[in-house]
Formats: C-alpha cells, structure tokens, sequence
C-alpha cells in the first residue's frame, strides 16, 4: 500500500518534470524573438523590385559557335550570367545587369568617349569591359584567361543582341550622347566602319598589364 502510494505521488511530479524540460527546450528566448522581429527591419531590399527577371535576358546572350561554348552559370533578379568555355578552359565571363538597382553602376558610362554598336562603352580595369544599354542594362565581358584580350572582349560584347535588350519595356530612351554615336562616321552601319569597332587608345590596357 505504501509503495502504491508513493508511485502516485511520483507519477506526476516527472511528468511535470518532463514538461518543464520540453517547453525550455523548444520555447524561443527573448534574443531569438528580438532577431526574428528586427530581422530587415528598415533595411532595403538588395535588388529593386522593378528590376527585370534574369530569365529575361537569357535570349539576348550569344550562341555557342565553333570551339566556343556559352554555358549559362548564374540567374537572379536582374542579373544573368554565362561562362564562355573552349574545351575545359573558362576564357570570360559574360552578363547582363539591371542597373536599376545599382545606380551608379550606370553612372561611369556618362562620360564615356567611345562606343560599341553605337551604345557607350568603358574599360573597368584590365579584365573588363562594358557598355549600357538605353541608361539601364549593363552588358559585361570580363575575362578570365591572359589570352582573352580587350579586342576579344569588345569583339563577344557585338555578339550580344543588344538591339533587341534595347527593346525591353523597361529600356530608357537612348541618350542624346548615344544618339549621336550612332549617327557618327564610325559605326557598325557605315561602309567605312571597321568590323571590331576600336576603342580610343586611352581604353587600351598598357603593355605591363
């Protein structure tokens, strides 16, 4: 009888026990709550909500061709990249960037002296090279190989069709300074225009680099 009466007793002191544990166990401390509840609070968002899908920009890059292979690599919100690949050996990267979310990567091609396909163009660094289209969409070769030249780079940026990303909805009209580029002597539309269009020696990397 006494032992009876003992389990009674102990019976529900572990079960009360073994419940205390379990709600420490699994209820979130006053920290955790702080950091779900602050968590983006006021921050803005990375990329702007107006900012094309990368999907959208897939059928501008170039096809593969001859021993040259185009291998989509990366896609997010206003942003898509491709590898550009002979045989196992990465040559460039290339992409296209809503600039929508980042202003002042838009900003450098104000001053921009030359142009390619009659959008302006610029050298960033020795590695890189770009050109905006109609105000917003970056079109970057960068390269990942000491054999792929700046010539290469302005030579895969042609291949791109950039006339139609200048289509998109959210295209901005061409500058006046891009206007103008296209009506210049040297352009792919003249018959005296080279078929790499140059640009200016100051955006020709240096022999040491």
């Amino acid at each position: 009888m006494r032992q009876t009466r003992w389990l009674k007793g102990f019976i529900p002191l572990v079960l009360g026990l073994l419940l205390w544990v379990n709600g420490c166990a699994t209820a979130p401390s006053k920290y955790d709550q702080v950091q779900q509840d602050t968590t983006g609070f006021g921050t803005p968002s990375a990329v702007d909500r107006k900012a094309e899908q990368g999907g959208t920009f897939n059928q501008f890059f170039p096809d593969s061709q001859g021993d040259y292979q185009v291998i989509p690599y990366q896609e997010k919100k206003g942003f898509a990249e491709y590898k550009l690949q002979r045989g196992d050996q990465t040559l460039a990267m290339l992409s296209i960037s809503d600039t929508t979310s980042l202003p002042a990567a838009a900003d450098k091609y104000n001053d921009a002296t030359d142009t390619i396909a009659g959008f302006p163009a610029v050298n960033q660094g020795t590695t890189a090279t770009g050109l905006l289209v109609n105000g917003r969409y970056q079109v970057k070769v960068l390269s990942r190989d000491a054999s792929f030249t700046q010539a290469d780079r302005v030579d895969w940026l042609q291949k791109f069709d950039l006339q139609g990303l200048a289509q998109l909805r959210g295209a901005l009209k061409p500058s006046q300074k891009a206007a103008k580029a296209v009506e210049s002597p040297i352009t792919p539309t003249s018959p005296l225009a080279p078929s790499r269009p140059a640009l200016s020696p100051e955006l020709v990397p240096s022999p040491a680099s």
